[in-house]
């Protein structure tokens, strides 16, 4: 009984333990390396960023160092969006902007100019602070640097597209058992069919990248009217001796393909540009030249085949002699105001006559689209539309036929109904529009009776 008293007596004191459990481990996949990310990981990643059902076209993945330090991701769709060019110069880029994996804001509209809107994508920045407002970040020096480096990282990745395209095409064209297949849509054909217009206003507006957008032009031509070539294929293609890039823009490649300022350079076997694009009048005028050559506009007076000899030039200008009344008669009867010059043609091979613009201002085409312009100002259009010049092929029957009754009777009536005739008809063979159809009709009927 003694021992059981002296026993120390016991006291419960309560312990908390923390056991940690990891419930997240895995890393944002922009911060992972681009060699751990499977193709699946970036295409569902891709599907919860754009909530867009389809696997991305192409996707690029890449860490930038140096002053500015950022991760991105850049996907471009498979199908762009419906309002693509609505509201164009107000829509917001679709990248999502992060600073040190913290969500800044999804319509930042300094990562990428406007003609790369459909790009979708994440920026995660080191270097940008965090505590500024939104105002304020869109003044800050690294963002310029971040977005040069974004521009370069997108024209790369759909560079890459369009070797791929390139690539395959080889291979096809070098394997005889392929040439069925060859006609296969390529993913660059798809990217170009959706966005072609993009990069054609990325030529227009900037001007540092125009040398790498234009590399990415695709367009049909004379020798391709089913194929879409580069401009990079038809320099290679180019005949010995030939300085210029002739290209040629309508309304549909079926017109041009029967226009006659193509009868000429078709003869000579030389490859003719076909632009059928409204946008492609804007783009030719601020893309001049490429790779050292000269753009040649077929529809121009001031178009040169570049293999003219001296004997050639001799024998135009004799022509030209020998027509000099003619012409000068002819001048006579067209308006002043219409035709600047009535003249010999060194480009018409089948057609009687044809009418060409000057050098500089409006072409045929650019006319036409002008005037569809619902805003238009017509002031502009006084100065801006070219002063035609009317071309006659010496070679062709109807003319050595009108040439020789003005020379038996130049108040033939008869005679001047189709000069007119002949006129009128020009204007719709190389792209014009009728200004006075009524007349036009009223000298069919007359003929005809």
């Amino acid at each position: 009984d003694e021992d059981e008293e002296e026993l120390p007596t016991t006291k419960k004191v309560k312990k908390t333990v923390w056991d940690w459990k990891n419930v997240n481990d895995n890393k944002a996949i922009w911060l992972r390396s681009s060699t751990e990310v499977e193709d699946d990981e970036y295409s569902k990643f891709y599907k919860a960023l754009s909530k867009d059902d389809k696997e991305p076209l192409s996707y690029t993945h890449f860490k930038a160092e140096g002053d500015v330090e950022f991760k991105s991701i850049l996907f471009i769709p498979e199908k762009p969006p419906q309002d693509l060019f609505d509201n164009y110069y107000n829509k917001a880029a679709a990248l999502k902007l992060y600073v040190r994996r913290v969500f800044i804001s999804d319509e930042f509209d300094e990562l990428l100019p406007k003609y790369l809107s459909f790009i979708k994508g994440i920026v995660d920045s080191d270097t940008l602070p965090l505590n500024v407002s939104r105002e304020t970040l869109q003044q800050h020096t690294s963002l310029k640097v971040i977005k040069k480096k974004l521009v370069r990282k997108a024209l790369d990745m759909i560079r890459k597209l369009a070797e791929e395209g390139q690539d395959d095409d080889d291979e096809e064209a070098a394997d005889a058992d392929a040439a069925d297949s060859v006609d296969e849509e390529t993913r660059y054909d798809k990217f170009w069919k959706n966005y072609g217009k993009a990069i054609k206003l990325g030529i227009i507006e900037d001007a540092s990248n125009r040398t790498r957008l234009a590399k990415l032009m695709r367009f049909y031509t004379s020798k391709s009217p089913t194929k879409l070539v580069s401009l990079e294929q038809y320099v290679e293609r180019m005949k010995p001796g030939q300085k210029s890039i002739y290209y040629l823009a309508g309304e549909s490649r079926e017109a041009l393909e029967k226009s006659p300022f193509l009868e000429k350079l078709l003869q000579k076997d030389l490859e003719v540009i076909y632009f059928t694009d409204p946008i492609d009048e804007y783009t030719m005028q601020n893309l001049t030249e490429f790779d050292d050559f000269k753009f040649s506009n077929a529809s121009k007076d001031d178009l040169k085949f570049g293999d003219d000899t001296e004997a050639a030039k001799a024998r135009l200008k004799k022509i030209k002699e020998e027509f000099k009344d003619f012409t000068k008669w002819w001048k006579e009867i067209l308006p002043s105001e219409e035709v600047e010059a009535v003249k010999i043609s060194n480009r018409l091979v089948t057609t009687p006559c044809s009418v060409v613009t000057s050098k500089y201002g409006w072409s045929a085409n650019m006319e036409r689209i002008m005037k569809a312009q619902a805003l238009r100002d017509s002031s502009m259009s006084s100065y801006m539309q070219s002063k035609k010049s009317m071309e006659l092929n010496p070679e062709h029957a109807i003319v050595a036929e009108l040439r020789k009754r003005v020379a038996e009777d130049k108040g033939d009536k008869t005679v001047k109904d189709l000069v007119w005739l002949l006129y009128d008809t020009s204007l719709l063979t190389s792209g014009f529009s009728l200004d006075d159809s009524s007349s036009f009709a009223g000298r069919i009927h007359r003929m005809i009776k």
